[in-house]
């Protein structure tokens, strides 16, 4: 995969580009990225990019010369997949970065000031928002970008890593716990312990149903639950504890056997 960024402040991608895993992604030729400074590209005496806004107003606003150019001079931009920050954009998530990371060529364009001249959205395939706040400038949105999308890419990290994560799967990630097993007075729940993996991927499953049940409900309103999610989800509105929980659930899976069977003898 191929990401240029188009930007004002080149220096801002120093340092995630050199460390962890977006390091040894690039080290790997699993991506490569290119950081362009469209203030190189101004046929301004001073090297200008922005000017006063038409109909007047706070501010100055990046002018399309340099920035289009910039675009322009990269090899194939044509053909590459182009996004530009923005807080009108599409609200950036998982599923996007998904879609993104399966594009060969991708082009990020970080706008500054008060904004770029509108008419840049002739030369883009998409603005993307990060949320609903603003920033100074288009450069952390695209970091974040960045960030999400190599993580994904073959080789980048394990594909065992990506699908615990949380969001991966539609659900919050489950807590996780290193030693000590006990820490001023905080013990490690006793079912990462004992080594019975089937009762802690269950555990795992029902504390990332709950964590996502508390902290982000809407994220389960277009979940095609599991049998067994749904009883769990049930124990949680409940307030059950996860042992009580795999009780009800034994419960629940004898009953509908014994249903099961008194249908087909009739």
């Amino acid at each position: 995969m191929i990401i240029d960024i188009i930007t004002i402040f080149p220096e801002m991608f120093d340092g995630i580009l050199n460390n962890s895993i977006i390091k040894r992604a690039i080290e790997k030729e699993v991506v490569k990225v290119n950081v362009l400074n469209f203030r190189d590209f101004s046929k301004n005496k001073h090297n200008k990019v922005d000017d006063t806004t038409y109909g007047g107003g706070a501010g100055m606003l990046i002018a399309l010369p340099a920035i289009v150019d910039c675009l322009k001079s990269i090899k194939d931009y044509d053909k590459a997949y182009k996004v530009i920050t923005n807080p009108i954009g599409t609200v950036y998530n998982q599923s996007k970065a998904k879609e993104l990371s399966l594009k060969d060529h991708l082009i990020i364009i970080c706008g500054h000031y008060e904004g770029i001249d509108d008419r840049i959205e002739n030369y883009v395939d998409e603005e993307i928002s990060i949320g609903d706040y603003v920033l100074t400038g288009g450069e952390i949105a695209s970091l974040a970008i960045i960030d999400s999308v190599i993580r994904l890419l073959p080789d980048a990290i394990t594909k065992e890593s990506i699908e615990d994560e949380s969001f991966s799967n539609g659900l919050l990630e489950y807590p996780q716990y290193t030693k000590p097993s006990v820490y001023d007075g905080y013990v490690v729940p006793e079912v990462l312990i004992n080594g019975d993996h089937s009762k802690i991927e269950s555990f795992r499953l029902f504390e990332s149903l709950k964590r996502t049940y508390l902290r982000r409900s809407d994220m389960l309103e277009k979940r095609d639950f599991t049998q067994e999610e749904k009883y769990m989800l049930d124990c949680i509105k409940l307030n059950m504890t996860f042992d009580d929980t795999l009780e009800y659930i034994k419960e629940q899976k004898k009953k509908a056997k014994k249903a099961k069977r008194t249908c087909i003898k009739k």
